[in-house]
Order: structure tokens, then C-alpha cells, then sequence
């Protein structure tokens, strides 16, 4: 399973009281984004490529270079922005009560997506960190993930 796919985990989707027609609904809109964001993070990752010679150069072009950030900040910000559009599409399918059932988990979590811009990162990201996909991913912890802010 994917990372970032924690709507298919048994103990999330029990947790949240997802029932099939939302699991579905939830993995047509991470399908939908995700060759999206796929091509949005391979053109950042492009664009950091191109950069990092013209800045090591002897005499680097300063308007080259600010040419190339600009293109950057461009790349993640589209990124940052189609990982917010899913983020909240994914949202809609889901209850309040389940959304602030989600909101629980992933700050209890210091493997859980944090999605929509949180502590680590933002969005329900399809790259981010190792998750582990057993049951035992809803099970709460005292303790707060390592970086939460709260």
C-alpha cells in the first residue's frame, strides 16, 4: 500500500466509521491527483536540478539564478496548492464527526499523514514519510508525535 493512503488502513477505517461507498470515493480523488502531483514534483525537483550548477559557478548570473528560484517557488507553491485541492476534496466525503476523529489520530501519530498544512508538512501527502499500515495505526498515544505544535 502506498504511503499516505491511510483511508485503506483496517484500524483508521474503523476508527473513523468509513464505510465503502467513502473509501471509494476517497481513493478515486487520491487517483485523480495523483499523476497531478506526480509531474508537479518531478518539475520542482527539475527545476532544484538546474539551479544548483549556476549557483556553484564561479560567477554565477545573478539574474539567472533569481530567474531559476522564481520558477521554484512557482513549482512548490502549485504543489503546496494540488496537495490542498485533494486535501479537501478528501475532506468533503468525510463527516465532521470523522474529520475531527482524523484531525485525533494523525496528531496522536508520529507516523500519520498531517494533512492540510499541519506540523508535518501539510496535505495528504503521497510522498511522505514511512507509515506503518497494521491495525494498530488508530490506536492512540498518550504522548504527542514528535513536532507537534499545540
Amino acid at each position: 500500500m502506498a504511503p499516505g493512503r491511510w483511508w485503506k488502513r483496517a484500524g483508521v477505517a474503523k476508527a473513523l466509521a468509513l464505510d465503502d461507498a467513502q473509501i471509494q470515493k476517497i481513493e478515486q480523488i487520491f487517483q485523480d491527483s495523483r499523476l497531478k502531483l506526480v509531474d508537479l514534483h518531478a518539475s520542482l525537483q527539475k527545476e532544484e536540478i538546474k539551479l544548483e550548477p549556476m549557483i556553484e559557478a564561479d560567477n554565477p548570473d545573478e539574474n539567472a539564478v533569481l530567474g531559476a528560484i522564481d520558477r521554484i517557488a512557482a513549482d512548490r507553491a502549485a504543489l503546496v496548492k494540488a496537495n490542498a485541492q485533494m486535501a479537501f476534496a478528501i475532506r468533503r466525503v468525510l463527516t465532521p464527526y470523522q474529520w475531527k476523529k482524523l484531525r485525533t489520530l494523525w496528531r496522536q501519530r508520529d507516523h500519520f499523514p498531517a494533512p492540510m498544512g499541519g506540523p508535518r508538512g501539510g496535505g495528504f501527502r503521497h510522498d511522505g514519510p514511512p507509515h506503518h499500515d497494521g491495525p494498530e495505526a488508530a490506536a492512540p498515544e498518550d504522548k504527542p508525535a514528535q513536532g507537534d505544535v499545540r
